[in-house]
């Protein structure tokens, strides 16, 4: 069974539901990204997403392009990114999944990839340029080496589509809530409740909502219609403001939206 999946069914047992948390690696650089994704899961967060650094970001807002290309440009390797799931793992008994482009796992190595990143101790992957039907590689290499695929579906997904994610993911859906690139909004879009119908319609049984959720009252909204709830620029902009106690602040503070 997934641990990303036992952990979200715990969190919906016990509170409303679970807090997912984003933050890229070597951002502002390599130690300080593994002291901060340490206290996001000291402090409320219950499921760590690690974004890798990637040249061509097209689908990340403004927060975290800034952040991801300060980290490559002060060196970031994707070596990096297996050493910090290992060192985040080594002192947090949490499920650590590694958000990436596709290009990057392509250029290193599918089955490469998979046995790095199931020695260092990640859980699997969210990809968010990554389709099911164009998978078939990355579905084979994650069950051979047991790691979660998470799959996304959008408010323009067909039918066909949202069965297919549900289909292909394991751990859970990631369920986008607008139709844009991410970053905070003062409003997570309506959008995101018929998303996670759908999924549940198409047979999801975890399904996270992301893009957008910035407060506690956000948070806990999303949880009360769906599994999960993604936070990513909220996160990495305490970070770049507050260093590591700022986005321990900020992670308890959004983990109160779980506990409502």
């Amino acid at each position: 069974m997934s641990s990303v999946a036992d952990t979200i069914r715990l969190r919906n047992e016990e509170a409303a539901g679970a807090l997912v948390g984003y933050l890229p690696v070597g951002f502002p650089d390599l130690d300080t990204s593994v002291d901060a994704a340490v206290a996001l899961l000291e402090n409320g967060v219950d499921v760590l997403e690690l974004g890798l650094p990637y040249s061509d970001p097209v689908m990340d807002g403004a927060m975290i392009q800034r952040a991801t290309q300060s980290a490559l440009a002060n060196g970031f390797r994707l070596r990096h990114g297996f050493e910090a799931v290992e060192r985040i793992r080594s002192r947090v008994d949490a499920p650590v999944l590694v958000m990436t482009y596709w290009n990057p796992v392509v250029q290193y190595g599918v089955e490469r990839f998979a046995t790095d990143l199931q020695n260092a101790g990640g859980a699997g992957l969210i990809t968010p340029d990554l389709i099911p039907d164009e998978a078939a590689e990355w579905m084979a290499a994650s069950t051979e080496h047991d790691l979660d695929r998470v799959f996304l579906a959008a408010p323009s997904s067909s039918d066909a589509r949202m069965k297919q994610a549900v289909d292909a993911s394991r751990g859970f859906v990631y369920a986008v809530s607008t139709m844009g690139i991410t970053g905070a909004r003062a409003d997570v879009d309506a959008a995101a409740r018929g998303v996670v119908a759908r999924l549940r319609d198409a047979g999801a049984t975890s399904a996270c909502v992301g893009l957008g959720i910035s407060t506690a009252d956000q948070v806990a909204d999303v949880l009360s219609y769906a599994d999960g709830a993604i936070v990513g620029s909220r996160l990495v902009a305490a970070l770049e403001e507050g260093g590591v106690s700022g986005v321990a602040e900020t992670a308890a503070a959004l983990a109160a939206g779980t506990r409502r």
